[in-house]
C-alpha cells in the first residue's frame, strides 16, 4: 500500500487570522531622490487592456495581448504634519513633531487638529529620520466618504534632502504623479474583503470526511499530535474569522497614470463605486478588497529584474457596461 501523507492546513504565514486594525506598513525602499514613497488610492474596479508586449523574456514579445487591469482612484493626499525618529536601543522613537497651520478641516473628523503652530523647523534638534504625516481626500471622490485616513510615508534621499522636501511640501497636496511613473513597481497594501465567521472547511482547506464520520463531517478529524500536551494548540484548522486581513503583494506592475474619467469610466459608471473623477492608476492583475476601500501603494523594497522600467503601449482600453447598460 502506498504511503498516505497528509500535510497540515492552511499557511502558518497568515497568522492570526483575525481582523485588521489598520493598512500597515513596516519598511520602506531606498531612493535617491528626495520624494514620497508611498501613496494611498479608492479600489473603483477591474477591466480588460490590450496592449504589445514588451517584456523581454516573455513567449508573447512584440504580440498583442490581451491583460486584466485593476483601477484605483488616486485623489491628492495632504501633507499636514512631520514626524522627526532618533535611534534608539529599541529602534526609532519620536523625538519632534511639526503640525501645518492650514491644516484641512475634515481632519477633526479623524483626530483633534493643533490650534496654532505649537514648534517650527528651527526649534527642531538632532534627529537621524523623518517621515512624512499625510491623510488622504475622499471627499473628492463618489465613494460617499468624508472622513480621511491618515498615515505615514517615508521620504527618499538623504537626510538634508528629506528636510527640505518636507519644509516645501508642508501644508501642500501631494499628487500620484509626483510619486509613481508608468512603468513603476509598487508593493500594495491592502485590507481583503471580510467573510465573516466560516468553518474549517472554507477557512483551511481540511478534507471533508466520509457521511459514516463520527460526529461531524467538516471537522478537522483527529486532532493528533495536536493535543499531546493537554489541551488544543492553536495551529489546529478551525472556524473563526476569515477575510478583512492585512495582505502585501509585490511588484505590480504601473501600467497608465491617466488623469481623465472618460479615459477609463465605463457607460454607466463601475458597479457599486460610480465614476471616477480623480487621476487614476492601472495596476497589472487583481487588487485585494472590496470596491471603494483604500488601497496603499509603496515604491517596491524587492523590484522584479523581468519586468520591464517601460510601460507598454495600450491599443484598446474595454470601457463597456459591466451591468448591461
Amino acid at each position: 500500500m502506498p504511503t498516505t501523507r497528509s500535510p497540515r492546513r492552511g499557511s502558518m504565514q497568515y497568522w492570526p487570522r483575525k481582523r485588521a486594525k489598520h493598512v500597515r506598513v513596516r519598511y520602506w525602499a531606498v531612493s535617491p531622490s528626495a520624494k514620497p514613497l508611498g501613496f494611498a488610492g479608492f479600489k473603483a474596479g477591474m477591466t480588460h487592456i490590450i496592449i504589445k508586449d514588451n517584456r523581454t523574456s516573455s513567449i508573447t514579445k512584440g504580440e498583442q495581448i490581451s491583460v486584466p487591469v485593476t483601477i484605483v482612484e488616486c485623489p491628492p493626499l495632504r501633507a499636514f504634519a512631520v514626524n522627526f525618529y532618533k535611534n534608539s536601543a529599541y529602534g526609532k522613537s519620536i523625538s519632534s513633531q511639526i503640525f501645518s497651520s492650514n491644516a484641512d478641516k475634515e481632519l477633526a473628523r479623524t483626530l483633534p487638529i493643533p490650534k496654532k503652530e505649537a514648534r517650527k523647523f528651527e526649534d527642531v534638534g538632532n534627529f537621524d529620520d523623518l517621515k512624512l504625516v499625510v491623510h488622504t481626500q475622499p471627499k473628492f471622490t463618489g465613494i460617499g466618504q468624508k472622513k480621511p485616513s491618515v498615515f505615514e510615508v517615508g521620504i527618499g534621499g538623504k537626510k538634508e534632502e528629506k528636510l527640505e522636501y518636507a519644509k516645501n511640501i508642508l501644508g501642500k497636496e501631494i499628487a500620484i504623479s509626483d510619486v509613481f511613473k508608468e512603468g513603476d513597481q509598487v508593493d500594495i497594501h491592502s485590507i481583503t474583503k471580510g467573510k465573516g465567521f466560516q468553518g474549517p472547511v472554507k477557512r483551511f482547506g481540511v478534507s471533508i470526511r466520509q457521511h459514516k464520520s463520527e460526529k461531524t463531517k467538516r471537522g478537522p478529524g483527529t486532532l493528533g499530535p495536536w493535543r499531546g500536551q493537554g489541551k488544543v494548540m492553536y495551529r489546529v484548522a478551525h472556524a473563526g474569522q476569515m477575510g478583512y486581513h492585512l495582505r502585501t503583494e509585490f511588484n505590480k506592475w504601473v501600467i497608465k497614470i491617466g488623469k481623465k474619467e472618460e479615459q477609463i469610466t465605463p457607460k454607466g459608471g463601475f458597479i457599486n463605486y460610480g465614476v471616477v473623477k480623480n487621476p487614476f492608476v492601472l495596476l497589472k492583475g487583481s487588487v485585494g478588497g472590496p470596491k471603494k476601500r483604500m488601497v496603499r501603494m509603496n515604491l517596491a523594497t524587492r523590484p522584479r529584474s523581468n519586468i520591464p522600467t517601460q510601460a507598454p503601449s495600450i491599443s484598446y482600453t474595454s470601457m463597456e457596461s459591466k451591468q448591461g447598460v
